[in-house]
């Protein structure tokens, strides 16, 4: 084990997680993580499957004398967010994560660390391996393509689990409780762009970076910048002052995650380039100020680029204006829920490629009919600059039920665990919660897990104690619930 690890309890479960960052897992690649897990049950005779799309589930049987308890499942998904940053020279389909101990955070070194969702299926394996736990019957779920849309939960068969208890140990705050989420859809747009022959000038390449981005739900309303709307207002504003040739503007990386980096590529007459880079500096000092509370290494940095033909000025000034005039950022807070997110909307990601800009924007409300008026306004601009829109239906959310019976259980086990109360809250993200909820109907849930600060960007880390406290909380209540 990893001299860094060996120290940090639980030791089954951090032992596991070892192997977790060996083996590459993004989404829509979990086959070798899957088989991982697979080899888990295999080594203690448990029974297993795998479906289609590549969902397992592993059993084990009761403790003796909790043979008639009502079976349990405990569930995570595979996969993570890979995300790095520019200058860090990584391959996430084959290199090992590299962590490291910081203080009282595990943390990797310049790309998401895969705590989330990794500490929570850690644990269910944990849970397989040791017999002297007391417990109900099990079901060990583990999904698949969680990050890009809860693809795995959406593929789940009637007849996959027998289980009508759920614990979901995909949260990100130790001590609180979920019991409800939000619902989100995407949007697709195809933005088509007209180019020109190149004729005279220079090139070069502007960059944003070193924003905080983070989980487009749970942090979309702490005042993070997008890379994205920086860099285009930023451009727009200084079209008004001279003139430039844009080649390109990209950012971003992931639906589910706030933009930290965006780069626009664009042609200059030579001696231009020192106005160009004046007016630049002065709408960046703009945007660093607005953001100063909470961007604190936001950064620019201007570079020599390679010549390729520039859009003309019409589908320039267009795609320019659309980019800042698009929606991001919350659009409505819970009326009830102190501090809960009704309603946002994350610009994602933005492609430029040769005759067509790729645009995704993903929106997350806990009110369906909210959801589609944001979508609909979304598709309404775009409509209006002539951009395509593709906009497939999304996944639901999950309506808190302070009436659930594991709700009252969990409660009383965490007060009598750690004398406190823990704290009952909705999140403003995607759990597959939503979904097992309304194909399993009458399944009874909640979602919790360890401290996972800055999930989705290259500064994720895990809370250790809280780790400890976790397992300890979660032992206790399949004891309790057996």
């Amino acid at each position: 084990m990893l001299s860094y690890l060996k120290t940090l309890k639980p030791h089954s479960l951090w032992k596991h997680f070892e192997e977790f960052l060996k083996i590459p897992r993004c989404s829509g690649n979990e086959k070798a993580i899957g088989d991982y897990i697979i080899s888990v049950a295999k080594n203690l005779n448990l029974e297993w499957k795998r479906d289609d799309i590549g969902n397992i589930v592993i059993s084990k049987k009761s403790s003796p004398g909790f043979e008639n308890a009502e079976g349990v499942i405990l569930q995570g998904h595979m996969d993570m967010v890979c995300e790095k940053n520019s200058d860090v020279d990584h391959d996430f389909t084959k290199d090992p994560i590299k962590a490291e101990i910081k203080g009282e955070w595990v943390q990797a070194i310049g790309t998401t660390l895969g705590a989330d969702n990794g500490i929570g299926d850690c644990a269910a394996l944990a849970i397989l391996e040791d017999n002297n736990l007391v417990h109900p019957p099990l079901e060990c779920l583990f999904t698949i393509d969680e990050e890009r849309g809860l693809i795995g939960a959406s593929g789940i068969l009637p007849d996959f689990l027998k289980g009508k208890k759920l614990l979901n140990l995909d949260s990100e705050d130790e001590g609180e409780f979920t019991i409800g989420c939000a619902g989100g859809a995407d949007s697709q747009i195809d933005f088509h762009l007209e180019r020109e022959k190149y004729s005279k000038g220079k090139a070069y390449r502007v960059k944003i970076f070193g924003l905080k981005g983070g989980h487009s739900g749970v942090d979309i309303n702490k005042g993070r910048a997008n890379a994205i709307k920086i860099i285009s207002q930023i451009l727009l504003q200084i079209s008004n002052e001279i003139k430039f040739n844009l080649v390109s503007i990209d950012g971003g990386n992931l639906r589910n995650a706030i933009p930290r980096e965006a780069w626009a590529c664009f042609i200059l007459e030579p001696e231009q380039k020192d106005i160009f880079s004046s007016l630049f500096q002065k709408e960046f000092e703009n945007a660093k100020n607005e953001y100063k509370a909470v961007e604190t290494e936001v950064s620019f940095s201007i570079e020599e680029n390679i010549i390729e033909d520039p859009l003309t000025k019409e589908t320039q000034e267009t795609l320019i204006k659309f980019l800042s005039d698009i929606p991001h950022g919350v659009i409505s807070m819970h009326a009830e829920m102190k501090d809960l997110v009704e309603t946002s909307t994350n610009l994602a990601v933005v492609r430029t490629l040769k005759n067509r800009a790729q645009i995704t924007c993903s929106t997350r409300s806990s009110v369906a009919s909210a959801l589609e008026s944001t979508r609909n306004s979304i598709a309404e601009i775009s409509k209006s600059v002539g951009a395509k829109i593709i906009q497939e239906e999304g996944y639901p959310g999950w309506k808190p039920n302070l009436q659930s019976q594991i709700l009252k259980s969990l409660k009383e086990i965490y007060k009598n665990t750690f004398n406190k109360d823990a704290n009952i809250a909705a999140i403003h993200a995607g759990l597959e919660c939503g979904i097992i909820g309304e194909k399993f109907q009458g399944m009874d849930m909640i979602s919790f897990g360890p401290t996972i600060k800055n999930p989705h960007s290259p500064d994720e880390r895990v809370h250790i104690g809280t780790v400890e406290k976790f397992w300890e909380f979660l032992t206790k209540s399949l004891a309790a619930l057996g």
